[in-house]
């Protein structure tokens, strides 16, 4: 599918134009806001919806609806609940997993027109839904994502668990669609394979509650839809990746399973990461979006336990990748002096055997002296841990010496 993706986009393009769609292309985030703005602009839009789209996080978009004066309503509840905390998403699939419920229910007294009833789960849905029904009637345009993009009909697949993609699309007059090149799928019985495989790693499911095939504008007998159909296919690095042998990343379906069993995002949260992808998934695109010299942090971040890449449906090499961006940050002196200079010394020791094993027996008892009951709260060239966390004791004796030990003790 990616090795032929000019093919499938030229036969996407001319079915969803034959559909009644308006086809925009766009290179860069700026532009794919600029027309996006300028699509609102056209049809004298003050209010408008937008179900929840990683792509449009991507590229700004909020932020850009917002500085053009645009009343800007997150249909999604999780997005919901962002918008109202001037907050951004920490979880591609739940964007608000790091909020309590306390502070959930605080936000809504403090923002919904109408009382809320109470803090359990049922009341805030509900004081959501009647804050949101406004919005979507409302709304003279709506902004959705797409999970995939049908080559041979032209149509746009929209999955949500709330239903509130439905409500964005179909009844403003407008509908614009925000969508990576990456999204294609050369048919219907392709996408009913990868939603099978998105749904189950996202959530568990079988399958989620809306799925949805929008194809052109309302035509002549339709009962709802919206009068324009305006699609935004979105590059933005996409086509840089596949030269730079990361074309297995535009595989991604964006499911999260990457993130939800990566042992260093359950431990730092999304926000860690700075940008908009987070986990393992998110160390491997940041760089492509803000440069390699900005996120480097982020490959040398992982423990390269291969987690990742036994989840993913798509079987993205994730562990590789991040390796590969290791290597180049390397080649390219990103790394500190300091980090370079220890590596340098590290790499001496390790091709004499003796001399590390004299050098790892000499650091383990030196560091357990710094100890205060079995924790380091300070320890020299590592305050970037313990200026957060304190640094477990370490045991006794080295790795080598627990090893020969315990082979005199056993048996041949």
């Amino acid at each position: 599918m990616i090795e032929n993706l000019d093919h499938y986009l030229i036969e996407f393009e001319r079915n969803a134009r034959a559909s009644g769609a308006v086809v925009h292309y766009a290179a860069t985030a700026d532009e794919a806001c600029r027309i996006v703005i300028s699509i609102c602009r056209d049809a004298k839009a003050q209010t408008v919806t937008r179900s929840k789209s990683m792509l449009g996080e991507e590229i700004g978009l909020p932020h850009a609806m917002d500085e053009a004066g645009l009343t800007r309503v997150e249909t999604d509840l999780a997005e919901h609940i962002v918008q109202l905390a001037h907050d951004r998403p920490s979880h591609i699939i739940w964007p608000a997993l790091h909020h309590k419920r306390e502070d959930i229910a605080a936000l809504f007294r403090e923002h919904h027109h109408m009382p809320l009833n109470g803090d359990d789960v049922g009341s805030m849905v509900e004081s959501a839904r009647r804050e949101l029904r406004g919005g979507f009637l409302g709304a003279d345009v709506g902004i959705s994502g797409a999970n995939f993009l049908i080559a041979d009909s032209g149509a746009v697949c929209t999955v949500t668990n709330e239903g509130n993609a439905e409500l964005t699309t179909t009844i403003p007059r407008v509908h614009i669609v925000t969508a990576g090149i990456e999204k294609l799928v050369p048919s219907l019985s392709h996408a009913f394979v990868l939603l099978r495989l998105l749904v189950r790693s996202a959530t568990g499911a079988d399958i989620t509650q809306y799925t949805t095939f929008h194809c052109g504008p309302k035509q002549s007998g339709d009962l709802d839809g919206p009068r324009e159909f305006h699609i935004v296919l979105v590059d933005n690095g996409r086509t840089r990746m596949l030269e730079q042998g990361l074309a297995a990343m535009l595989r991604c379906v964006r499911c999260g399973a990457c993130m939800n069993h990566c042992v260093v995002y359950n431990e730092i949260g999304g926000h860690a990461y700075g940008g908009v992808y987070p986990g393992p998934m998110g160390s491997v695109l940041t760089p492509v979006l803000d440069g390699l010299a900005k996120s480097r942090d982020l490959p040398n971040a992982c423990t390269l336990n291969g987690r990742c890449q036994e989840v993913c449906p798509v079987d993205i090499p994730l562990p590789t990748m991040l390796r590969g961006w290791r290597e180049k940050s390397w080649a390219e002196g990103l790394e500190p002096k300091t980090q370079r200079s220890f590596l340098g010394l590290w790499a001496f020791a390790a091709t004499y055997p003796f001399l590390y094993r004299i050098g790892t027996r000499l650091a383990i008892r030196a560091i357990r002296l710094l100890a205060k009951e079995g924790w380091i709260s300070k320890l020299p060239l590592a305050s970037g841990w313990t200026r957060y966390r304190d640094f477990p004791k370490p045991p006794a004796r080295s790795f080598f010496e627990d090893y020969h030990a315990h082979s005199r003790k056993t048996p041949s």
